[in-house]
């Protein structure tokens, strides 16, 4: 039979001839049983359970903050399938299989436990299936994190975003030399080898650009400040009396609050405050911030406030220290990774800018953005999070002056800012003028840092606030 015409009614599909040809009994039992009755019946595939792998750092249980996928979409390795928090950090879960979604184990704001089912994917029984021992867990990856891939025995480290354009290209990790830390496999490192391949020439890795200062005819002009005093306005909020008292659990970041708090409050607190007059840096942040737009950066105080305490920890590292539960060892860190106490929706979380000791102040403030894009967004990694040696808080962009700090475990010493008054205060001359003053809160170790430590740790920093030029002596 030479089928011209084909139509499909539920199950069966009939066949309409237009041309009759020659056949024998055999042909017409061949096409009564191929063709005449075939059901609709499907082989589907084999389903796994993608359970939630152990994210590190001694979490159990994390909260289902948002889901990429929903029940029926398909879904290929590396995609994200969805974001949960723990009390440490946001992490990213994405999928180790190609296949299609048919359960979400958790709804949104439900708590999900490492070790168990986090949603099934029906994958496709043909290609096989990884022994039950692989299936089980699932590699988180936050934003920032790296993942390892086993290759032929070795570990490769590779973001699934470089894993993919290599899988793309038909590029073998194994055959690429990673050149990031720990022979990390970079994006860059897979474009070089594509060009070894092809022949191209790549244009070189975009860096931040210099870019030279205005002539004062075109410089950009500063906005005018306005004189009147501003009036904090409340924020409205619709008040609901619902006459019932109300229960939560204690979740994400304001649970790692309580254990850091509850930890923190057995150090014996050293208090330190003074003061700062900051009119010469406001007058040179002021100078400054023309030229940091045009680079895409804000600039703030705070990465002055963080330059100026990393080069007083060159002179007094003991503050860049921690101590052992056993009171036994002090740990003096090489690297000055400064927190910086955060407010946001989700709680306070402290996030921290790596190895300040080697940043200039722009490259403190382009990570300072970065961080609190991150922060605002609830996205920040456990990269981000942890590792920190000292950490300053600006409770003055709130509000307030003087502030009792609470030391970040197994930090030692932490600095609190108050806000920027314009008050009177007396020159050399004995004449009055207007002033910048900032308040500064200190709490240190009092088990391993002495007050005249504190003291002597904070007249430097006040030095290099107070004299904005005298840091070009000790920059790095």
């Amino acid at each position: 039979v030479c089928t011209h015409r084909v139509r499909s009614c539920s199950s069966i599909r009939f066949i309409k001839s237009k041309y009759v040809c020659v056949f024998d009994k055999s042909a017409l039992k061949f096409s009564h049983q191929q063709r005449l009755f075939r059901t609709s019946a499907v082989s589907r595939g084999q389903i796994v359970q993608f359970k939630l792998s152990d994210i590190g750092e001694g979490i159990t249980e994390v909260t289902v903050k948002e889901w990429y996928i929903k029940e029926g979409d398909s879904v290929s390795q590396f995609d994200s399938i969805c974001e949960v928090q723990s009390d440490k950090a946001s992490v990213t879960i994405t999928s180790r299989y190609d296949g299609i979604i048919r359960k979400l184990h958790y709804s949104l704001d439900e708590i999900a436990y490492v070790g168990k089912p986090l949603v099934d994917i029906e994958i496709d029984a043909s290609k096989g299936v990884a022994p039950a021992e692989d299936v089980v867990e699932a590699p988180p990856m936050s934003h920032e994190e790296h993942t390892h891939q086993e290759i032929k025995g070795q570990k490769t480290l590779a973001t699934p975003a470089v894993r993919r354009l290599a899988m793309e290209n038909n590029i073998k990790l194994s055959e690429i030399v990673g050149t990031g830390k720990d022979n990390r496999i970079l994006k860059e490192d897979i474009l070089n080898y594509l060009a070894k391949q092809t022949g191209a020439i790549l244009p070189p890795s975009p860096k931040a650009e210099i870019i030279p200062p205005l002539p004062k005819s075109e410089t950009v002009p500063a906005p005018p400040k306005d004189k009147a005093r501003k009036i904090p306005v409340p924020v409205s909020r619709p008040i609901v009396f619902s006459g019932k008292d109300k229960t939560e659990p204690i979740t994400g970041f304001h649970k790692a609050m309580v254990k850091t708090m509850n930890a923190a409050l057995k150090i014996p607190h050293f208090g330190y405050c003074d003061e700062i007059d900051m009119t010469q840096l406001v007058q040179l942040r002021e100078e400054l911030k023309p030229l940091a737009q045009i680079r895409g950066v804000k600039l703030s105080f705070m990465p002055f406030f963080i330059k100026a305490a990393s080069l007083g920890l060159l002179q007094y590292p003991i503050l860049n220290a921690s101590l052992d539960e056993n009171c036994q060892n002090v740990t003096y860190k090489a690297s000055h990774n400064i927190g910086v106490a955060m407010d946001t929706e989700q709680g306070l979380i402290v996030p921290n800018v790596k190895n300040v000791q080697v940043c200039s102040v722009f490259e403190i403030a382009s990570e300072l953005n970065r961080l609190q894009s991150l922060g605002s967004a609830g996205q920040l990694g456990t990269s981000d999070l942890t590792g920190g040696t000292f950490t300053l808080s600006n409770v003055g962009t709130i509000g307030g002056t003087y502030t009792k700090p609470v030391i970040l475990p197994p930090e030692v010493a932490i600095g609190a800012l108050g806000k920027i008054q314009v008050l009177p205060r007396f020159n050399g001359k004995g004449e009055v003028f207007q002033a910048q003053i900032m308040n500064v809160s200190w709490s240190a170790d009092h088990r391993i840092i002495d007050g005249a430590t504190m003291a002597r740790f904070s007249n430097l920093w006040k030095s290099y606030l107070e004299n904005p030029a005298s840091m070009l002596l000790d920059l790095k």
